[in-house]
């Protein structure tokens, strides 16, 4: 990781020093710097519409652009996507300098702009996700790993849904669960596997 991102790092750290307001997730000299702040934004109405803006800065950043999503519990998900669609417009405007700081102030004082405009999207299953503009567009793996499962075809339901939704590949593997063999293919093509964990 360059000095430059180092402190760019040390400097959001110190901005957002309120309860709550920063977190770092990872950070690594591989993958780069995985980070959440937590804002707030003028909404439609002149309310105060909460935010959650996660970043993740790759290791090409500030040549390439950073990973973004957005996330409030007062937005819809289309709302979200076009929210982000439009710091990633921003984002392409400031390559090749330290950027989240000025995206954070931008979306704060755009959301407004950005909730008027008609979403492009009727419905969560039209709304398209846009391309990773992070400069690696390489595999990535994420484990999640669900605890006291009781209603285990509720669960599948579940995640196959949100493997639908934000258009994810992958596998779902029960461990340590006799009799779980049979493979199970979902409706949005994704194969799931159920796996039954080896013995010592």
């Amino acid at each position: 990781m360059v000095e430059e991102v180092r402190q760019e790092l040390s400097a959001l750290a110190a901005i957002f020093c309120g309860p709550n307001e920063w977190e770092m997730l990872s950070c690594s000299e591989t993958d780069g710097a995985v980070f959440r702040i937590h804002t707030t934004a003028e909404g439609l109405v002149g309310e105060d519409v909460p935010l959650e803006l996660a970043f993740h800065l790759p290791v090409g950043y500030p040549l390439c652009l950073p990973g973004i999503s957005v996330t409030s519990e007062h937005l819809t998900r289309a709302q979200c996507v076009t929210a982000k669609e439009k710091l990633l417009g921003e984002a392409r405007k400031l390559v090749s300098e330290p950027m989240v700081h000025e995206l954070v102030l931008w979306i704060q004082q755009n959301l407004r702009l950005v909730l008027s405009q008609p979403e492009t999207a009727s419905s969560h299953e039209k709304c398209t996700l846009p391309e990773s503009a992070t400069g690696d567009d390489g595999p990535w793996m994420t484990l999640l790993r669900l605890d006291h499962m009781r209603a285990r075809t509720k669960y599948v339901k579940a995640v196959e849904k949100w493997a639908s939704e934000l258009r994810l590949t992958g596998r779902l593997m029960f461990m340590g669960v006799p009799d779980s063999s049979e493979n199970l293919q979902s409706r949005c093509g994704l194969k799931w596997k159920e796996m039954q964990r080896e013995n010592d």
